[in-house]
């Protein structure tokens, strides 16, 4: 297990041994999060390397991660623990074949932790051989507000509740990540109990160092190229611009294709690994995907 660093170079280097290429900004706020031991409520689009922060923390520290991927409908029970129904049946007729009658024996039996499935936040609150876990509340717009409430206790106290059993405080709070496409507002109240961060689309430089890091493959002139080009469709209107995780999977494409640099045709043939709709990709057929390659070289200073 590796120490929380003690600084915002440090954070920047640990972020980086796991091939995670931040901004200061964001580096900075990873540093306060672990030191202060706040959450950390991320937004942005998809695509940008929310997600990947908590991957990239959870392997720097050597620290387990567990994931919440939350969804429409999710509700604490889902995400905080479940009686193992099929087993607690087996045990009940087991019991009555058995002609055991002492019912309160047999009650406190069946719930307790034997019949005890564990979810993401139960789990994150329990004791781990290797520390506090990282714990990713993954895409929390995609719930809806009861589920953002339940989660105020979870998130102050860091603890839950458990009626047949009691409350579990965690041992060591877990190094929290939240985050948001931002498909709606996500309520104020969770949002002052976490630090929070825009992570944008990076810059050409940060994109081209985040892409030699994720693609080392890819020569540094293709390299170059599909940034400059993802660069310029970012500011096309499209009904979904691609993130870094589409240039990294273009890159890696063009790669296992043996291409040495974009063309128009190469383009056309793989523009389902950038670009996730059919309204947009239409857009791009004909002469603009070579209008928008003729810019993306034009802005490619020598290298």
């Amino acid at each position: 297990m590796t120490a929380i660093p003690q600084s915002i170079d440090a954070t920047e280097a640990l972020l980086a041994s796991t091939g995670y290429v931040s901004s200061r900004a964001l580096a900075t706020v990873v540093f306060l999060s672990l030191r202060l031991g706040r959450p950390l409520f991320l937004e942005g689009e998809a695509g940008v390397g929310k997600t990947e922060i908590a991957k990239a923390l959870s392997a720097a520290l050597g620290r387990r991660l567990i994931r919440l991927q939350c969804y429409e409908g999710l509700d604490a029970g889902s995400a905080v623990y479940e009686w193992n129904f099929p087993a607690q049946m087996v045990a009940i007729r087991t019991a009555e074949a058995a002609g055991q009658a002492d019912r309160a024996a047999l009650n406190a039996e069946l719930f307790s932790e034997d019949f005890l499935i564990r979810r993401p936040l139960l789990e994150a609150m329990s004791p781990q051989a290797g520390g506090a876990p990282v714990l990713l509340i993954d895409e929390l717009d995609r719930t809806d507000e009861p589920f953002e409430a339940f989660l105020l206790e979870a998130l102050s106290d860091f603890q839950v509740t458990i009626p047949e059993l009691g409350t579990v405080k965690a041992p060591e709070p877990p190094i929290v990540i939240l985050t948001s496409n931002r498909t709606r507002e996500v309520h104020d109240a969770l949002k002052r109990r976490c630090l929070y961060h825009w992570v944008d689309y990076p810059d050409f430089e940060r994109e081209l160092e985040i892409l030699t890091a994720r693609a080392p493959e890819a020569a540094e002139t293709l390299s170059r190229e599909v940034v400059a080009f993802v660069q310029k469709l970012r500011t096309e209107d499209l009904f979904k611009k691609p993130g870094v995780a589409e240039t990294i999977d273009w890159a890696k494409c063009l790669v296992a294709l043996d291409a040495i640099q974009l063309s128009p045709q190469v383009i056309a043939d793989t523009l389902g690994a950038i670009l996730k709709y059919q309204d947009d990709i239409a857009k791009l057929q004909g002469s603009e995907a070579k209008r928008i390659l003729d810019d993306a070289r034009a802005s490619l200073q020598p290298v």
